[in-house]
């Protein structure tokens, strides 16, 4: 992560919660995939300040390049490598929403971060998929693999992150592990979805870091 320089109360309040966090224990369900550690460190702040309200939520780690799905205490479910937007940056163009894709340039395709109040629905041909930022036409979906030089199904089984930026901006996940995991988890209900940001620190992007547990 990133380093800056907080406000002394925003500070003080962070320290708060991790003072809290680190009584608290997240076992898996099973072993822990690479670089968990933000995923997990992360759970705990949202759990230990309620901000999930008792629901189940998922993690993106978009250094990483997975998503990782947790129960509504906290307890990971399952940890997959994702596809995400081919351009580097936490932000969505504004307006890009309502933009043709081919109208998108390659600077332009990118995973914003935040936290996002998801909600089922499904795309122009009838796939069922989790809305991340409806505005901004940014949702978890299925991969497609219908394009043959992207490569995709290549990029997910690929030990490289590198190749993991590919899509307009959307959340690509494995097929098997959507049904298994994203699915009951996010795909019936409303939910949440933690997207890591990559160029800023956690608390500009995640207020309830600063809140008192």
């Amino acid at each position: 992560m990133n380093a800056v320089t907080a406000a002394p109360g925003a500070a003080s309040r962070a320290l708060a919660v991790l003072v809290s966090l680190s009584l608290l224990s997240l076992s898996a369900s099973a072993p822990s995939p690479p670089a968990v550690e933000d995923a997990q460190w992360l759970a705990r702040a949202v759990v230990a300040t309620a901000d999930n309200r008792a629901a189940p939520f998922a993690v993106v780690d978009k250094k990483n390049a997975r998503v990782f799905v947790f129960d509504a205490a906290g307890r990971l479910q399952g940890s997959s490598p994702v596809l995400l937007g081919l351009a580097h940056g936490d932000d969505s163009v504004p307006g890009i929403g309502e933009r043709e894709m081919s109208r998108i340039r390659p600077e332009e395709r990118t995973t914003p971060a935040g936290r996002f109040r998801t909600e089922p629905g499904r795309n122009a041909q009838g796939e069922d998929i989790v809305w991340i930022d409806y505005d901004a036409a940014v949702s978890m979906h299925r991969v497609r693999a219908t394009v043959k030089s992207e490569r995709r199904l290549e990029r997910l089984a690929s030990p490289s992150v590198a190749d993991n930026r590919i899509s307009y901006g959307c959340i690509n996940v494995p097929a098997a592990f959507y049904d298994a995991y994203i699915k009951p988890a996010l795909g019936s209900r409303r939910g949440v979805v933690y997207v890591l940001p990559e160029t800023v620190a956690p608390h500009e992007r995640f207020e309830f870091l600063s809140r008192p547990a």
